[in-house]
């Protein structure tokens, strides 16, 4: 199409740039044809004018649509070119953190520097069976490929590693090589996989350094071949290594290091085995020392140190070889060490006793001597005569740094040879995978020899990848039969033949080694000569003589031309070789002899392996040392080179690319000149350029379809896909070269995807505008109509609002009239009131006057009255006062006498005050106690007031007493005034008595100020007590308080704590059973990979003449359950064993002996823990309740005890109370008390305070004792105290105190009761206490005497140790046999007993029988009557539901109901569970006569048959549910007729008494729940793989709802063609498989529960399978995608819904695919989007939602990606979390299975046997 087209307003192009070498700008003007320059803006809004070259007119390339951005495939690209590969890397590398890309056939892997967690065993079973182009790009998809190819293809292949030094190579092919490690397993158990990854830590410690570029540099090249046999598992690899870096030995660079070796010796030089070595630290070396860094940071050299000795102990290098190999690497730095001294200008001398050099003879066995002559002197031979020539100090420094370079090399091809020696097996090799790991093209400011073989190295591998590509291209046109033509590409032959054809650089560089003056000089002239005039690709610097430049395919290298002769020579001093192969140390004349043999005696020659075809060793030996060094180094590496290029032509290969992004080693930061440096190197940017010389884009018609459906036309869809498209790209595109029609695809040209993309952006947008044209009219049209109603709305409520105004104008006229009525009525009718009041006021004084008038007459008449009555009142006083101061004088007489007595009295009870008053000071303290337990109690308080309340009623009705009293006295006070006539007659004797009645009021005075103090004294008393009762109140409130808050609070936390000690043990049960079955499972695959040994030893035992197989399979399969078959077994098999010859591994037969044995121990052990675990739940739970009760007793015993102490403190204030009371009426007595006086007043307010204390104290005692009696006491309690006044009217209706006494005498014995039962229950709880403390002791005693023991055998020697714990063990079990055996007898006794007493039973029964029937019976017949009953049939309902059958039957019975029974017949037509039932019954008729081996062999048959039926069959889905279905029956049909109550409660009195009545066969329900374990994980694995091909095509790639997701113009190429199934599977074929399974385990009688736990297992391996395929694929996250999972998963859950399995948790193991599915549609924008899915994503891990947010990519324009700084704020938001780093979820995992137990209803004595099943020979009892 015209550039016009495409050089529009707005197309985006790429610009050359000296910084990020290519600049993104977009075009402010249309192009037209002409124009000299293009009008940009750049990404930063600055304008710019781009002139175009006027000689060739080449626009700027265009750049990619945004949605192509970010491809896995760099040939997916539209327009494929170099600024858009680096735009693409740059986008995955930098913002998506991917470092794996494809470029057709080659991967391109870009070095993090950075550790990901993208390489775990998760991530390979995730590739493993995958298609390449299926999943993003990894490195294990390559390997996966390979390994595939060479599978299907049966043939080899190759890995092809290349990059510069730090971009990853060596990392890359370990990751391989660990790939097929894990994928393909090892043949044999010799662990061979292992083994090569053992390699690599030796390989990294003798060929790897640091250099400026990377601190692990591979300073070699290698090719690793791994062997596979015919099963495609690994039997033996073999490697081969290339051009060591010898130099780094002797010099380093600065900022660069020796090999690691030398550094790690030196860094363990401490270490006892190394002390001979006398090294010391790295720095003290010249061989360690140059490149001034030692030490590379975050790496620790000792650790490294015991990782390569760990790897030499695995490939078989023992100790002693080991050492040998590290002492000559010590004689190596030594031998660096020794200075060499000018004698004169052309000799030298090392000075005497040089300790270095001692060193190094010593450890490598050298005379001192003969190494001291040699290393300064040379011997030269002529044709005549032999003389010895001294060097001078640089050639003696160089003689013998080339000394220790050969040495080195010895030892590197040494280990090369030992490790391919211990990798390499007897198993013949069927086929191999090679690995290269090779040096990229490299090109520094100095370039020498070691540069230019390796550019020669990369120029051939470019050839053989420029070869392939091509290739490859023209099989893919065929195959499709598109006309094609040849492709012009770089061919690089002609620089090939530059360096290596007759007459090239090698050949003269060879020519000149010969010459006896050669020279660097006089080589660099020939070369000048050669090819600087005949060659364009060989040129000559215009500054230099003695350097030259090659044009090769990635750049121009100047290489220096000194020392390429030295080093092509790589002379060493014969005479030195000679004293080493003259030493006594075995492994250094090792060494040289092996080299003898060698091609290279360098070691520069291609590896060192054993095997034939790749081996590094020659094919003709050379017997002579002197011509052991004439073939050159550059001969040597061309021949290997050439060898290299015949195996990997021989193979397929597969190309990775590794690219360094930057020479800091910074963490994904991506330098882009480097990176286009290395593209351009590597041969990436070739690739690109050969697929876009072609058709570089291809769709399938069905991709293309669906992709630009919407540039058609309705008319245009026709039926025939293939036709639609072929009609609709004629339409669309005019020039039909721009594409071709295959097969099955559509071929593009570069730039047509793009221009598609362009025409359905276009019409999209179009689309676009018309709906929001629309949707804004539609907006517009309801924004109108809202207005109009709002209009219409104002109006109305504006005319309402006017009208109400009128009215209400209208109501004020109306009421203002009727105001104006009513208040002129108001004032006519107040002037009328006003006249009436006047007339009534004047009416009113009138009569008041006369009132007044007529009340003062009857006033002077009653005064009158009056005063006579006071006349005459007076008259009688006086003669009554006459009388009664007689009778006073008389009266004060007596008093006197008894208040003499009354003081001694008082002075007495003065002295008991103050002793009242001490004892009221303990009695303080007392208080304070028993205030603090009250706190406590709340319950007593309230009783004790309860209590006082009712001695304050019996206080009032005394006080009421006393009342009564003093109006009797006052009654008598009037009797005595009417006596006043008798006073006049004592008036005499009155004046002889006042001088007595004076003395009396002296003593009164005295006794009334002894009453005040005594009056003062009780008010402070009183005071006192009622602040100490405030206080105690107040303390108890807020001890109440935090009481119940405490209470409260240990509630809530004792309930937390259950709830997490409960939560924990259902953990660590559930863990337990996890870990229970995997072991369960481990143990079936041992079994049978045994039984596979087994197999193999009966077929070699057969194939020898003489010999008979002893048929020892069946017995020990039989006695496989029973407690002594392990050891029979094994001790066969090992008999077995003995006989074989060939093709078994003794030891390692016995090493699965032991494991097997190990494992049941572990079984076993396992499942005690678990028993032990419920125990010790239950245990716990009991102890719970148990310490609630014990403290609930001692709670109620605290109360009993302090209502006792209330009581009495309340009958000591019933005391004092009495005893104020009595000194009350002491003082009324005197007359001081007198009612109204103050005394008697004071004393009263203190009687009626202390009664109402006495009331709260009462309130308090009856609240506590109301919560100790019965319900109906504490309500009629409750209502007391809520109406006091009810209270008060009772208590006033008791006459008197008998009542109340009665009444608490009530409340005395309930207490006593309450009391006593909590006595009671106390005495219980303490006789269990000390029950418990009794055991708690033995069991502490036993611990102790076990400590006892162990500590006495740890201080044995181990051989003593294990005989001492095993006669311990002895002890141990023979006590607990002994303990048992008694048991046993006991219970033996028992039966015996009760079997007697049935006889007797039995016999009565039939006596009373028999008298019935027949009379009298003789004594015989009564004897032998019992023997027959059993034949009677009358008798036989006592024992059906059992099946009887001979013993030689019973081969018959497991054959014909195990072994060849068709699963699906007995499904459908028979009851389920059938099988089990029928083994059952005649397990039950051998219990019921008693035959234990009956029993024994008939279990072990049917668990051996059921096995084998499942090994036999076990990939059936049908045979494994029905026999697991049947397996769960049968164990619960020996729990439900087990004979235990806890089974028993569930059946009917029928079943009950068909038990077991002999045997228990506990331990055979353990193995049979074994065996049902093993057949879920059987049956699991079988759904598994059945579900496994259908859940990624039907959960992601099918679209159920079609049109929603848009196929992305992806174009990845599917490069293997075991793809035609694909797309087969949909949602729906899930569904129907879920449903078939569901319906088969319905139709077997599968428990519900157990169907339940199979649902939720099938779930998660859907929900796992999906979410880690969609991790792992970067074009199945979009928000469209996101919507199907949703739909799909929808799907399952209706699913669930229609079979009611909601509640069974299989849709909670769906929730992080939900998640996923959430995350891929909600918004990623803002920090709220982020706080949203933070809160959303509570099942995804943060590597999760991470990558799944790296991973969206939009599929149309109008989606945006997620930005860096997003992930980065949902990172920071997340790193809080404590989660598992791992990407993927676990597709393994198997959740532990239980069998709760489910009784059958069915009736045994019910079930028919069908003909069908041939069991005629079974009887029914």
């Amino acid at each position: 199409m015209a550039a016009s087209e495409l050089y529009t307003k707005r197309a985006r192009v790429w610009i050359p740039d000296t910084e990020e070498v290519w600049k993104s700008a977009e075009l402010s003007k249309d192009y037209k044809n002409g124009d000299a320059s293009l009008q940009l803006i750049l990404e930063d809004g600055t304008g710019l004018e781009h002139k175009l070259d006027p000689k060739t007119k080449n626009l700027p390339y265009l750049r990619n649509p945004d949605i192509l951005v970010g491809e896995n495939d760099l040939t997916a690209l539209s327009y494929l070119h170099e600024p858009a590969v680096l735009h693409n890397l740059k986008v995955r590398f930098s913002d998506s953190k991917l470092i794996y890309t494809y470029c057709g056939i080659v991967l391109v892997a870009i070095n993090p520097y950075e550790t990901l967690p993208i390489y775990g065993t998760d991530i390979i079973n995730a590739y493993s069976g995958q298609n390449m182009g299926d999943m993003d790009p990894h490195i294990f998809a390559v390997a996966e490929e390979a390994y595939k190819q060479m599978a299907r293809d049966e043939r080899n292949q190759s890995i092809i590693v290349s990059g510069e030094s730090g971009a990853g190579k060596t990392v890359s092919a370990k990751y391989a090589m660990r790939y097929f490690a894990t994928v393909s397993g090892s043949a044999s158990e010799a662990n061979v996989e292992h083994k090569v990854l053992a390699s690599n830590p030796i390989m990294e410690a003798i060929g790897n350094a640091k250099t400026t570029r990377n601190d692990n540099s591979s300073r070699f090249g290698k090719y690793i071949e791994i062997g596979f046999d015919t099963r495609y598992r690994i039997i033996g690899a073999n490697m081969r290594t290339y051009l060591l870096e010898k130099s780094r030995v002797v010099f380093q660079a600065d900022e660069e290091r020796n090999y690691h070796v030398f550094y790690q010796l030196c860094a363990s030089s401490h270490l006892p085995e190394f002390k001979t070595l006398r090294l010391s630290s790295a720095n003290d070396f010249v061989y360690t020392r140059q490149g001034r860094s030692p030490v590379i940071e975050g790496v620790d050299d000792t650790k490294e140190l015991s990782n390569t000795r760990h790897a030499f102990t695995m490939l078989g290098i023992n100790e002693t070889y080991q050492m040998g190999l590290f002492q000559v690497l010590a004689a190596i730095l030594h031998l660096g060490n020794v200075e060499i001294k000018d004698r004169d200008s052309d000799s030298s001398i090392i000075p005497p006793n040089n300790r270095h050099l001692t060193a190094f003879c010593e450890l490598v066995g050298v005379s001192y001597q003969d190494m001291t002559q040699w290393l300064c002197h040379r011997k030269l031979k002529t044709a005549t005569e032999t003389y010895i020539k001294t060097l001078p100090r640089l050639q003696a420094t160089n003689a013998r740094d080339a000394l220790s370079k050969h040495i080195y090399a010895k030892l590197f091809n040494w280990i090369v040879e030992h490790v391919n020696k211990a990798l390499i097996t007897n198993i013949k090799q069927h086929s191999f995978i090679g690995v290269l790991d090779i040096y990229g093209f490299e090109t520094f400011e100095i370039n020498s020899f070691e540069q230019f073989c390796i550019n020669y190295a990369n120029e051939k591998l470019q050839q053989q990848f420029n070869m392939h590509v091509f290739k490859l291209e023209q099989e893919e046109y065929m195959k499709e039969q598109i006309p094609w033509t040849l492709i012009d590409f770089y061919d690089n032959q002609p620089c090939i033949n530059l360096i290596e054809a007759k007459m090239g650089i090698l050949d003269l560089l060879d020519e000149e080694c010969k010459m006896p003056k050669g020279s660097d000089d006089s080589w660099a002239q020939k070369l000048y000569n050669t090819h600087l005039k005949t060659c364009s690709l060989f040129e000559k610097p215009r500054m230099s003589n003695r350097a030259f430049i090659i044009q090769h395919f990635a750049d121009k290298v100047e290489y220096q031309c000194d020392g390429f002769l030295e080093k092509n020579k790589d002379t060493v001093n014969e005479e030195q070789i000679n004293v080493l192969k003259a030493s006594k140390f075995p492994l250094l004349v090792e060494l040289f002899q092996d080299g003898e043999k060698a091609t290279s005696p360098t070691g520069q020659a291609p590896g060192t392996g054993g095997r034939t075809r790749l081996s590094v060793k020659p094919e003709k030996g050379r017997d002579k040392s002197s011509k052991e060094h004439k073939k050159t180094v550059g001969c040597q590496f061309r021949n290997s080179l050439q060898m290299l290029m015949e195996t990997l032509n021989a193979t397929t290969p597969h190309y990775v690319r590794c690219i360094k992004p930057n020479d800091f080693k910074l963490a994904f930061t991506f330098d882009p000149k480097r990176a286009v440096q290395q593209l351009r190197a590597c041969g990436v940017l070739e690739t690109i350029r050969i697929s876009a010389a072609g058709f570089p884009s291809r769709w399938t018609y069905q991709e293309f379809f669906s992709r630009y459906r919407v540039l058609m036309v309705q008319k245009d869809v026709l039926p025939d896909k293939k036709l639609t498209c072929r009609n609709v790209l004629e339409k669309l595109v005019q020039d039909q070269d721009k594409y071709q029609f295959g097969k099955t695809k559509i071929f593009f040209r570069a730039g047509q995807v793009a221009y598609l993309e362009k025409l359905r952006a276009d019409k999209l947008r179009v689309a676009c505008i018309r709906i929001q044209k629309t949707i804004r009219c539609w907006l517009a049209r309801k924004k109108y109509l809202r207005k109009r109603s709002a209009a219409i709305t104002i109006q109305r409520f504006t005319r309402g609002y006017q009208a109400r105004c009128l009215v209400k104008f209208m109501r004020r006229t109306q009421a203002a009239t009727i105001i104006q009525k009513y208040r002129r009525m108001y004032v006519e009718k107040k002037r009328y009131r006003q006249k009436q009041a006047a007339a009534l006021v004047m009416q009113t004084i009138l009569r008041a006057y006369m009132a007044r008038q007529k009340y003062q007459a009857l006033v002077r008449e009653h005064k009158a009255v009056i005063i006579q009555t006071r006349v005459r009142g007076w008259l009688a006083r006086c003669w009554y006062k006459r009388c009664l101061v007689s009778i006073v004088y008389l009266q004060c007489c007596i008093r006197r006498m008894r208040a003499r007595h009354e003081l001694k009295k008082l002075k007495v009870e003065a002295r008991s005050v103050e002793h009242f008053k001490k004892l009221n000071k303990g009695m303080e303290n007392k208080i304070m106690q028993l205030q603090r337990r009250i706190d406590e109690q709340t319950k007593d308080n309230r009783s004790i007031n309860e209590k006082l309340v009712g001695m304050e009623t019996s206080f009032t009705a005394e006080c009421e007493g006393l009342r009564t009293e003093l109006n009797r006295l006052k009654g008598a006070e009037e009797e005595a005034k009417n006596k006043t006539n008798q006073v006049n007659s004592l008036l005499e004797e009155l004046e002889r008595l006042k001088k007595e009645l004076s003395t009396t009021q002296q003593e009164k005075k005295t006794i009334e100020d002894w009453a005040t103090t005594y009056r003062s004294e009780m008010e402070k008393m009183v005071s006192e007590l009622k602040d100490q009762n405030g206080s105690l109140k107040k303390e108890k409130d807020d001890l109440n308080r935090s009481i119940q808050e405490q209470s409260q609070q240990m509630t809530e936390k004792m309930t937390r704590a259950i709830a997490q000690e409960t939560q924990q043990l259902e953990t660590d049960l559930n863990e337990e059973r996890s870990r229970y079955q995997n072991l369960l499972t481990e143990h079936l695959r041992l079994e049978e990979k045994y039984d596979d040994l087994k197999e193999v030893m009966a077929s070699s035992n057969i194939s020898k003449p003489g010999h008979r197989r002893t048929d020892s399979t069946h017995s020990s399969n039989e006695s496989e359950y029973t407690y002594n078959s392990e050891y029979a077994e094994l001790e066969e098999g090992s008999r077995a064993a003995e006989d074989v010859t060939r093709g078994i591994d003794t030891s390692l037969t016995l090493k699965l002996q032991k494991r097997l044995t190990e494992l049941e121990q572990e079984k076993q052990s396992l499942r005690n823990e678990l028993e032990n675990k419920e125990d010790q739940f239950q245990r716990a739970r009991a102890r719970d309740d148990a310490e609630f009760k014990k403290a609930r007793g001692a709670e109620l015993e605290y109360e009993s005890l302090k209502r006792q102490e209330l009581e009495s403190e309340n009958k000591k204030l019933k005391h004092d109370l009495a005893e104020m009371r009595q000194s009350l009426l002491g003082d009324k007595a005197t007359g001081a008390g007198a009612p109204g006086s103050p005394a008697y007043k004071v004393l009263l307010e203190q009687l009626n305070a202390s009664c109402e204390e006495l009331d709260v104290r009462k309130e308090e005692v009856l609240i506590l004792r109301s919560q100790l009696v019965s319900q109906k006491e504490a309500m009629h309690h409750k209502e007391t105290m809520t109406e006091p006044s009810i209270y008060a009217e009772d208590v006033s209706k008791l006459k008197d105190a008998d009542e109340l006494k009665q009444a608490c005498i009530g409340l005395k014995d309930t207490n006593r009761l309450l009391e006593h039962q909590l006595q009671t229950q106390r005495r219980g709880y303490d006789s269990e206490v000390e029950s418990l403390r009794g055991e708690l002791q033995n069991v502490k005693e036993e611990n102790n005497r076990q400590q006892q023991l162990l500590a006495q055998n740890l201080q044995l020697p181990p051989e003593a140790r294990i005989e001492a714990s095993l006669q311990h063990e002895i002890t141990r079990l023979t006590n607990e046999n002994l303990d048992l055996m008694e048991q046993l007898e006991k219970q033996d006794r028992t039966i015996r007993k009760l079997k007697k007493q049935l006889k007797v039973y039995s016999k009565r029964i039939g006596e009373m029988g028999a008298g019935q029937a027949e009379g009298q019976t003789s004594p015989g017949q009564m004897v032998d009557e019992p023997i027959h009953p059993v034949n009677i049939p009358r008798r036989e309902k006592d024992f059906q539901g059992m099946l009887e059958y001979k013993k030689e039957d019973e081969l018959k019975l497991v054959k014909n109901l195990i072994l060849e029974l068709k699963p699906r017949g007995v499904a459908v037509n028979l009851i389920p569970g059938l099988p089990a039932y029928i083994l059952f019954m005649c397990l039950r008729h051998a219990d019921y006569v008693n035959d234990d081996q009956k029993v024994r062999t008939l279990l072990t048959s049917t668990i051996n048959s059921i096995k084998k039926i499942l090994k036999k069959r076990g990939d059936d889905f049908e045979t494994v549910s029905f026999w697991l279905a049947n397996t769960c029956r049968f164990l619960h049909c020996l729990k439900q007729y087990s004979g235990d109550e806890a089974f028993m409660k569930h059946n009917t009195s029928r079943q009950n008494e068909h038990c077991l009545s002999n045997f228990d066969l506990a331990e055979y329900r353990q193995v049979i729940s074994d065996l049902a374990i093993q057949i879920y994980q059987q049956l699991i694995k079988c759904m598994e793989n059945i579900l496994q091909p259908m859940i990624v095509s039907g959960m992601l790639e099918h679209e159920t709802i079609q049109g929603v997701s848009g196929v992305k113009p992806t174009g990845l190429r599917k490069r293997t063609s075991s793809i035609a199934d694909e797309g087969t599977y949909t949602l729906d074929s899930i569904l129907r498989q879920l449903s078939a399974f569901h319906s088969t385990m319905c139709q077997h009688g599968t428990d519900p529960e157990l169907i339940k736990q199979v649902v939720k297992q099938q779930f998660y391996i859907i929900g796992a399978v999906t979410l880690n395929n969609l991790l792992l694929r970067k074009d199945m996250c979009s928000w469209s995608k996101g919507m199907q999972i949703r739909y799909n998963v929808s799907q399952l859950e209706e699913w669930l819904r229609d079979k009611g399995l909601m509640v069974c948790g299989a849709k909670e193991t769906l929730e992080p695919l939900i998640q996923a599915a959430q995350l891929l549609q909600v918004k990623k924008k803002t920090d709220e989007d982020a706080e949203a899915i933070c809160s959303m994503c509570l099942a995804l891990t943060t590597a999760q939602i991470v990558k799944v947010l790296n991973l969206y990519t939009p599929v149309n324009e109008f989606e945006e990606r997620v930005s860096v700084a997003f992930i980065r704020t949902i990172q920071t938001r997340l790193r809080d979390r404590c989660e598992s780093p791992q990407l993927l979820m676990d597709t393994k995992m198997i959740y532990p299975v239980t069998f709760p137990f489910s009784p059958s209803s069915l009736a045994l004595e019910t079930i028919q046997i069908p003909g069908s099943l041939n069991l005629a020979f079974l009887t029914r009892v």
